[in-house]
């Protein structure tokens, strides 16, 4: 097993995340991966300083406003505000950071990011995405970008 399959799992088996980025636009990345988790069973919190409500849920301005804080963040913002984002983490005591890298398309990997969770004992995976192990075609991109070597090392 990959250091990054082994975080990944890690990441996954904690029961309260919250999701960065989401928005009140349904069909964002953010947001299909804040129903997925929900679906899964996860207790789920919906991070954006912009919305109220989203997905029909409370969505909290940042990090520190979650009640009870979380196990694990997601990350599915730009990297300028995931640079941001993990220092919340920091200052809510979140002891496991994943920003989302979608294959195709713009990343939310951040290296001041991964810099700042680093430095302060925060688990962090840079790059990737949870949706590799909840859905059959993201599994197979999975399979594939492992044979390409494009997941993150850890």
């Amino acid at each position: 097993m990959s250091q990054f399959e082994q975080l990944a799992q890690e990441f996954l088996a904690q029961k309260r995340i919250a999701v960065a980025g989401v928005s009140r636009n349904p069909n964002e990345t953010a947001n299909a991966i804040y129903r997925t988790l929900r679906d899964k069973g996860y207790e789920v919190f919906a991070v954006n300083p912009n919305a109220e409500t989203v997905e029909g849920a409370t969505c909290y301005p940042n990090m520190q406003a979650i009640p009870g804080g979380v196990d694990g963040a997601m990350l599915v913002t730009t990297p300028e505000h995931s640079a941001l984002v993990a220092q919340d983490c920091v200052a809510a005591g979140v002891p496991r950071v994943w920003m989302h890298n979608n294959t195709f398309a713009p990343s939310s990997v951040s290296d001041a990011g991964t810099a700042v969770c680093r430095q302060n004992g925060i688990v962090v995976i840079d790059g990737g995405c949870p949706m590799m192990f909840f859905d059959p075609f993201h599994k197979c991109m999975k399979w594939v970008l492992g044979k390409m070597g494009r997941l993150p090392t850890g």
